[in-house]
């Protein structure tokens, strides 16, 4: 029977891959040990530092380094809000019993904790070392004393049209309680004095997600802005007749860790229903720029009842996995090439028809040299195909139409 299989390829064994067989050594300690196992949480932080890695590796184009330092950010937060939440509720709910590997949820959660920190401070290190290298290559992230006058004119108007009818500046005294912060959210906390009375104050500026992180200035050349500098460049108009003593930037992740009921009436309405407490699920990672001092720092933690251990105070750049919005088209010498997936051909012969083409002959299908999309076509044309007379057969001609392996 004709078959439509899916291989990814891998490339042949060379000398250097053959290796002697040697004949396996029994130990009985080791059988009975956890030492057998790789903690799930610990293996993916070393898989997410592996991605990093990449940040670092100079064959990387400059652009592709800076999007591989994005994505290990952007797993880092995923981690956190599932893996990391499923934790700290094991260890609220009293779990105490070990997993295969030996470790109980507490103990697993300071595993984390350790190497995730150590995964941030090299997160940081590589922004440092990427943002020099940018600016070498001619994409600037600047700072507010590099700005020219005509910029400083231009982002007046900026300021004035696009971002001022969006932000909602927010003083926090008893009359005015501490706002919700999403998941995800990034805010602007600062402590105030009025100009007449010394008296701090304690503010904030929720930064909606719909403006950006990284402003792109006018003119040719590439130079970015973070809008939280130029938020501070125009503090006057968010709050007038105040001073400014103290700010930092602090950005939230909450708890989406989301239970399926296997046995619930109404899936969608289960969904609906955990996709809305994500948003507002409990902290449970707490970042701020290291700069931040100890009364702001204090109060964060005090308002949003933030665990001490959660706390990542050593940040240069609050939320580095905004920094793909540096990523410009524009400079295709900084990116990857474009890889075209060919099409196979033989289904090209029988007029797109992946039936004929495989009951013809068996396909091998190479990914990711030959592209995806005749897996999808396949597959939609098998949906609709009228030929399978009863369910079981509709079954077997599945299986033997599509069959998944590994070529090595």
């Amino acid at each position: 029977m004709s078959q439509f299989t899916n291989a990814v390829a891998t490339p042949p064994a060379g000398p250097d891959d053959v290796r002697p067989m040697s004949e396996p050594t029994a130990d009985p300690d080791l059988d009975s040990s956890p030492d057998r196992f790789i903690n799930r949480e610990l293996s993916w932080l070393a898989f997410n530092q592996r991605v990093l890695d990449e940040a670092a590796n100079p064959n990387n184009p400059l652009l592709e380094r800076l999007r591989f330092l994005s994505i290990s950010a952007s797993n880092l937060d995923e981690f956190y809000m599932v893996r990391v939440a499923g934790l700290k509720g094991q260890v609220r709910a009293g779990v105490v019993s070990p997993a295969q590997d030996g470790m109980t949820p507490a103990r697993q959660l300071d595993a984390v904790k350790a190497a995730a920190g150590r995964l941030v401070a090299d997160q940081q290190e590589a922004w440092r070392a990427l943002r020099r290298e940018l600016a070498v290559a001619g994409v600037a992230v600047l700072s507010t004393e590099e700005l020219t006058a005509a910029e400083r004119d231009w982002l007046r108007g900026y300021f004035d049209d696009e971002m001022f009818p969006v932000l909602t500046p927010i003083a926090v005294d008893p009359a005015h309680p501490f706002p919700f912060m999403p998941n995800l959210g990034l805010a602007m906390v600062m402590r105030l004095t009025r100009a007449s009375v010394d008296v701090p104050l304690n503010g904030l500026i929720p930064i909606p997600a719909q403006l950006g992180r990284f402003i792109r200035l006018p003119g040719p050349a590439i130079r970015f802005l973070r809008i939280e500098q130029i938020i501070r460049m125009f503090f006057d108009a968010l709050f007038p007749r105040f001073q400014v003593r103290e700010f930092g930037m602090a950005r939230v992740l909450r708890d989406s860790d989301i239970e399926v009921e296997e046995e619930a009436e109404d899936l969608v309405q289960l969904y609906e229903s955990a996709l809305k407490r994500r948003r507002r699920g409990d902290v449970i990672r707490l970042s701020i720029h290291r700069n931040m001092g100890a009364g702001l720092r204090d109060f964060l933690v005090d308002q949003l009842d933030v665990d001490p251990g959660d706390l990542f105070s050593d940040e240069d750049i609050v939320g580095l996995a905004d920094t793909s919005e540096l990523i410009v088209a524009e400079r295709p010498d900084l990116l990857f090439r474009p890889y075209a997936a060919r099409f196979p051909e033989r289904i090209r012969d029988y007029g797109g028809d992946c039936l004929k083409a495989i009951g013809a002959k068996d396909i091998v299908v190479h990914h990711p040299y030959e592209s995806f999309d005749v897996v999808v076509q396949f597959v939609r044309q098998a949906a609709a195909d009228p030929a399978p007379s009863s369910p079981s057969s509709r079954r077997s001609t599945a299986r033997a139409r599509i069959r998944r392996s590994s070529a090595r």
